[in-house]
């Protein structure tokens, strides 16, 4: 399950309505979507889609988005390293990223123009949305896995336009371990919006 880390609040969000909640004013979407007993771990991509066609049909109606593809990322992808360099550094794209996780974990900091930059960790089973234009970057867990349901108005949208002076090397570059996150007795409760 998702949850969003504010590390310049010391806080951290991890219940699913909560979370929706902070991220609506952003105009960032999230969900949970049952992934236990719906695929295979082995499962194609054609299986993927055929397995969530109901979810990609009403976002398709929802944003508008003509395309939808399957990414899998593991540490034997080739390149990975290249690939992983072209989103890990703050930027916006022209239309919408609207990825749903199959599997694995990836962390997304978003750095809004109004309010700090914040991190949603998400993990199989998370939807998310980060909207056109909206500063942020990627970076995968510390197992260096993720596979997604990528939907698109034009998949040629999703090209990166890096911001200059980006804030991206002041955060952590890794999902959160014991080292990033305060105690628990230090991190204040969740302020609700």
């Amino acid at each position: 399950m998702a949850r969003v880390i504010i590390p310049d609040e010391n806080r951290q969000i991890s219940d699913p309505n909560e979370i929706a909640a902070f991220l609506e004013p952003f105009g960032i979407w999230y969900e949970r979507w049952e992934v236990e007993g719906r695929i295979g771990n082995e499962a194609s991509d054609q299986e993927v889609l055929e397995a969530y066609a109901p979810e990609i049909e009403r976002l398709k109606a929802r944003g508008g988005y003509q395309a939808v593809d399957v990414v899998q990322v593991t540490p034997q992808t080739p390149n990975l390293e290249a690939m992983l360099n072209k989103f890990n550094k703050e930027h916006t794209h022209s239309e919408d990223e609207v990825r749903f996780t199959v599997k694995g974990r990836g962390l997304f900091h978003i750095h809004p123009e109004q309010g700090p930059v914040f991190a949603i960790e998400v993990e199989a089973g998370d939807l998310i949305n980060v909207p056109a234009g909206t500063r942020h970057w990627f970076n995968l867990c510390e197992d260096r896995t993720i596979r997604c349901i990528r939907l698109f108005l034009d998949p040629s949208g999703w090209t990166p336009h890096y911001v200059e002076q980006g804030v991206h090397d002041q955060y952590q570059p890794v999902c959160f371990g014991p080292a990033y996150l305060p105690p628990a007795a230090d991190i204040q409760s969740p302020v609700r919006l």
